[in-house]
């Protein structure tokens, strides 16, 4: 139990375009589900999956640590509105935390909250996992196996 370890993200709204999000998650086995859905110009979701090594999970969880996310409660965080909603899951260490707010467009967004100690290590734990994501995804998928 103490060795599991998953993570989910999501952040979407409804709009004018339908359903937009970006999900990412992964588990214990290295597993990293990726999904960006934005119909803008009638774009077509954007899914990949790949498998990460145990270095990058320990990463991962290194970051998630760090953060001290596992300490916060969401209970004084903006709840979910029209602007959208994100979603953040994490089991690790024997924890378990499920968080949900709107979308957050800005520091000052933060700033003004009732929780703005908890909501900005929120806030910045997401902009590292969407930057650690982005690079993870963006170098799997542009690498081409060497040609015999």
């Amino acid at each position: 139990m103490a060795d599991d370890f998953y993570l989910r993200y999501y952040v979407g709204h409804k709009g004018k375009f339908g359903h937009e999000f970006l999900e990412f998650e992964f588990n214990k086995d290295g597993r990293l589900r990726y999904a960006n859905n934005s119909n803008y110009k009638n774009d077509e979701i954007i899914t990949r999956e790949a498998y990460v090594g145990q270095a990058v999970i320990q990463e991962l969880k290194r970051i998630v640590e760090d953060s001290e996310i596992l300490k916060e409660d969401d209970n004084n965080w903006p709840a979910p509105d029209r602007v959208g909603r994100q979603e953040l899951e994490v089991i690790l260490g024997g924890q378990h935390i499920s968080f949900t707010c709107t979308k957050l467009g800005s520091v000052l967004q933060v700033q003004n909250s009732k929780d703005p100690d908890g909501l900005r290590i929120f806030y910045y734990l997401v902009q590292d996992l969407k930057c650690f994501v982005f690079s993870l995804i963006s170098a799997h998928f542009k690498i081409q196996p060497i040609q015999k």
